[in-house]
């Protein structure tokens, strides 16, 4: 069977939390055999983990975790898939099924494909059970990719076409996302008004806005979290 891809482990937080509590590599290598029942892990994996030069898996991870005293949650980077942000809230997926009224089998492979296919009501238990912020769960459910299309088309056409498509996808406050999209569509015209007076479009000139459009789901949410903070 496939063995399911490891979660983003946040290496400076790991060497953080066991300099906290005043171990040492060895102390956790022991622990994690003693208690944990993995027999294989000696200081030195330990320090590979910590320099990020290696990854622990699932089930180090959990024990990494039950020695340093901390959820699962605390030794990830950012969650990005629907498997890690369970893990970063400590769920079985049984639970997590459970929770959205699926079938763990369903739900098994909705995981597995990155594709969630959860009706209306599904989708805002799972919004619930792992306490997802807006941006995740618009990226926890697939709907990232129509997004960034959206955006696209907004901020290089008429913005104000786009507020009701945009909507459906990110429910956010009509007068924020009018707000944000019209700031959005500026700031894109404005790096394409300064390629123009750079003289004909070089490809240096327009690197400014390439990289506008490559960011522009990041630069979405950063607009309507000023908005609405």
């Amino acid at each position: 069977m496939r063995q399911p891809p490891a979660p983003p482990f946040n290496a400076p937080a790991a060497r953080r939390l066991r300099a906290a509590l005043g171990m040492r590599p060895e102390h956790v290598a022991y622990g994690m055999r003693a208690s944990y029942g993995l027999p294989y892990v000696t200081p030195d994996l330990v320090i590979a983990w910590e320099r990020g030069s290696v990854v622990p898996g699932h089930p180090e991870l959990t024990a990494l975790a039950g020695v340093l005293w901390c959820s699962p949650g605390e030794l990830l980077g950012r969650p990005q898939t629907l498997r890690e942000h369970r893990i970063a809230r400590a769920m079985a997926p049984e639970d997590l099924a459970r929770a959205v009224d699926m079938d763990l089998r369903v739900y098994l492979r909705m995981e597995e494909s990155g594709q969630w296919r959860g009706n209306e009501r599904q989708s805002a238990a799972l919004a619930q059970a792992l306490d997802l912020a807006l941006p995740d769960f618009v990226a926890v459910t697939g709907r990232e990719t129509k997004l960034a299309e959206l955006l696209h088309s907004a901020v290089t056409t008429r913005w104000q076409a786009y507020v009701r498509p945009v909507t459906k996808l990110a429910p956010v406050g009509r007068a924020v996302l009018e707000d944000v999209l019209q700031k959005l569509h500026e700031d894109y015209q404005g790096h394409m008004a300064a390629t123009l007076s750079w003289g004909g479009g070089s490809r240096s000139a327009s690197e400014p806005g390439r990289e506008f459009l490559d960011r522009i789901v990041e630069n979405f949410w950063k607009g309507v979290e000023d908005r609405t903070a």
